[in-house]
C-alpha cells in the first residue's frame, strides 16, 4: 500500500508539475544509471585479483589511450605481473612478466585459445570478408584455417617459397639504389619497405606481383589496410565497450569503418576473381590460395579462404612493414652496429656480393641475432592480440572465469629485467649471449602467430641484403625510440615518424651489376 501511495503521489506531481518533474528526472535518471553500472561493474571484476579501478562507466580508458602497453608495464610495478584493468565494464587481465606469460599462457594454451569479438572490427570491418586467422574467436571453422595455414607456412614450405624472397628483396635493393639516386638522394624507405610486403604477400597467396610502388592497387591496399589496422585497437574504439556511443548515427568511425570494409571486399573480390580465372585456364602459378583450393581434405568454404587471404595480407603489411621501418631509421643512427654487421658479413661472403645468397637459411649469426633485437627492442604489436578464456583458469589461488579477456603485454615481457639486465639498450649482442631467450614478439601459446618462420626468413634476407650493398646514412634526427618515436601512439601496430636516410652503395660496380642481372 505504501508503495502505491508513493507512485500515486508521483504521478500527481507529474501531471501537476510536468516541465518539473522532466528537469528532475533529467538529473535523477544519469545518476541512477550510472550508480546501478558502478555495481554491475564491480560484480563483473575477477574476484581477488588486484588492479587500478578506474573511472565510472569508461574504467581504465581514459588512462590508457596512449602507450597502453607502457602504461601497463608502469602499472605492473605496483599492483604485480598479472593484475585486471576494466574497459567500460569489461574486465582484463593483462600479463606483464616473462615468468607469468610462461605459466599462463604457456599452462593453459587450450583455455586461452578464442579471441574476444569487438563492435568495430568484427561486427562493422569484418562483417563480409570475414577475418583473419589471427582475429577469429574460436571455433571448428577456426581450426580448419589454421591446418591450412599451417601446411602453407611450415618449414618445409617456407624452402619453397626462397625464390620469391630472392626476387621482392632484390627488388627492394634496387628500389633502395634507384630512388635514392645512388647514394646521393636522401629517401623515405617506406613505400619501398611496403612494396616489398605487400608484393610477397600477394606472390604467396594468389600468385601475383606488385613490381612497382606507381601501381594504383599498390595506394589502395596500403591504405585500406593502414586504417584497417587502426580498427583492430584495442584502445582506439571507445564504442567497443561503451555500447551507448554505438547509437550515435553521426559516428565518424563508424562511417570509417564501413567505407574501409567496401573497398577491401573489392580489391579483395578481383584478386580471388583473377586467380579463378587463371586456374580455369590453367594459367595460374603455385601459390597458398590455389593450393588450398586444390586441397580436397582441407574442405573450406570461400569465407574461409578469404580469412587465410587476409591473414597473410594483413600479417605482413602489418607487422614485417612496421619493424624494417624503424631498423632501417636506428641503424642509420648507429654506424657501430653497421660496422659489427659487415664485419659478420664479410666473414661469409667477402666484398663482392652485395646480394649474398637466398639460400642462407640465417647462417650468419650476427644478421640473425639483430632480427631478433629489432624484434624485442621495437615490439611493434606491443599488445599480442587479445584472448578470451574457454574455461576457467587458476593463477596463484584466484579463479578467472570463462569468458574473461587477457592481454598479452609483449612490450613488457620483451622489456623484464628478469630476463635481461639491460633490457632498455639496443644490443644485438644478447642474443649471441642468451641464445635460449624468450621473444614475445610473435605472441605465446595456441595463437601465436603462424607466419613467425616466413618472417624471420624475410627479414633476415632484407637485413643482410641492405646491410652488405649499403651504407645507411642519417638526414635528420628522428628519434628511433620506440615509445617517443611512435607516431601513433593509439594504434594497435607501432608505426615510426618518417625520417630519410641516404642508402649509400659500397660498392656501386659490383651493385649495379649484380641488379642489371
Amino acid at each position: 500500500m505504501a508503495i502505491a501511495a508513493v507512485l500515486a503521489s508521483l504521478q500527481g506531481s507529474v501531471i501537476e508539475y510536468p516541465y518539473h518533474s522532466l528537469a528532475v528526472a533529467a538529473v535523477l535518471v544519469p545518476i541512477f544509471y550510472v550508480i546501478l553500472n558502478e555495481f554491475i561493474r564491480d560484480a563483473a571484476r575477477v574476484k581477488g585479483m588486484k588492479g587500478p579501478r578506474g573511472l565510472p562507466l569508461i574504467g581504465n580508458l581514459a588512462q590508457i589511450r596512449t602507450d597502453a602497453a607502457e602504461q601497463y608495464r608502469l602499472w605492473s610495478k605496483k599492483h604485480g605481473a598479472v593484475y585486471q584493468i576494466q574497459l567500460g565494464n569489461i574486465p582484463v587481465v593483462v600479463v606483464n612478466s616473462a615468468a607469468s606469460a610462461k605459466v599462463l599462457f604457456g599452462q593453459n594454451a587450450q583455455a586461452l585459445s578464442s579471441r574476444p569479438e569487438t563492435y568495430t572490427f568484427h561486427k562493422i570491418v569484418s562483417n563480409t570478408a570475414g577475418t583473419t586467422i589471427g582475429t577469429s574467436p574460436y571455433s571448428d571453422s577456426l581450426k580448419r584455417r589454421r591446418k591450412g595455414a599451417a601446411s602453407a607456412l611450415n618449414r618445409p614450405s617456407v624452402d619453397t617459397y626462397v625464390s620469391h624472397l630472392d626476387i621482392e628483396s632484390k627488388a627492394f635493393v634496387e628500389e633502395l639504389h634507384r630512388y635514392g639516386n645512388h647514394g646521393k638522394t636522401p629517401v623515405d624507405p617506406m613505400p619501398m619497405i611496403q612494396r616489398l610486403s605487400l608484393s610477397l604477400a600477394l606472390t604467396l597467396n594468389w600468385g601475383v606481383r606488385i613490381a612497382s610502388q606507381e601501381e594504383d592497387l599498390f595506394d589502395e591496399i596500403t591504405e585500406v589496410e593502414e586504417e584497417i589496422s587502426r580498427f583492430r585497437s584495442t584502445t582506439g574504439n571507445l564504442q567497443d565497450y561503451i555500447p551507448l556511443l554505438r547509437l550515435n548515427p553521426f559516428s565518424s568511425n563508424s562511417k570509417k569503418a564501413a567505407e574501409m570494409r567496401r573497398r577491401r571486399d573489392k580489391y579483395l573480390g578481383a584478386l580471388n576473381s583473377d586467380l579463378d580465372d587463371r586456374m580455369a585456364k590453367g594459367t595460374h602459378k603455385p601459390c597458398i590460395q590455389a593450393n588450398v583450393i586444390m586441397d580436397k581434405e582441407a574442405k573450406l568454404n570461400s569465407e574461409e579462404l578469404t580469412s587465410i587471404s587476409l591473414t597473410m595480407l594483413s600479417g605482413g603489411l602489418d607487422t614485417v612493414t612496421t619493424l624494417v621501418a624503424w631498423s632501417l631509421g636506428l641503424l642509420a643512427q648507429r654506424p657501430d652496429i653497421q660496422d659489427r654487421a659487415a664485419k659478420a658479413i664479410q666473414e661469409m661472403y667477402g666484398e663482392d656480393d652485395p646480394m649474398c645468397s637466398s639460400d642462407d637459411d640465417q647462417k650468419c649469426g650476427y644478421i640473425a641475432a639483430l632480427v631478433k633485437e629489432c624484434l624485442r627492442f621495437f615490439t611493434v604489436l606491443r599488445l599480442a592480440l587479445p584472448r578470451t578464456s574457454i574455461k576457467d583458469i587458476t593463477y596463484k589461488g584466484i579463479t578467472i572465469p570463462k569468458g574473461t579477456v587477457f592481454f598479452l603485454n609483449a612490450w613488457a615481457c620483451n622489456m623484464d629485467p628478469d630476463v635481461w639486465t639491460d633490457p632498455d639498450d639496443f644490443r644485438p649482442e644478447r642474443w649471441l649471449e642468451q641464445p635460449d631467450a624468450p621473444l614475445f614478439t610473435y605472441g605465446m601459446g595456441y595463437r601465436m602467430c603462424a607466419g613467425s618462420l616466413l618472417a624471420n626468413r624475410e627479414l633476415y634476407l632484407v637485413f643482410i641484403r641492405t646491410l652488405n650493398s649499403f651504407r645507411l646514412e642519417p638526414h635528420d634526427k628522428t628519434d628511433c625510440h620506440p615509445l617517443r618515436g611512435n607516431s601513433d601512439p593509439t594504434s594497435l601496430v607501432a608505426i615510426p615518424q618518417k625520417y630519410k636516410v641516404r642508402f649509400v652503395p659500397k660498392n656501386e660496380k659490383a651493385l649495379s651489376k649484380v641488379l642489371a642481372q
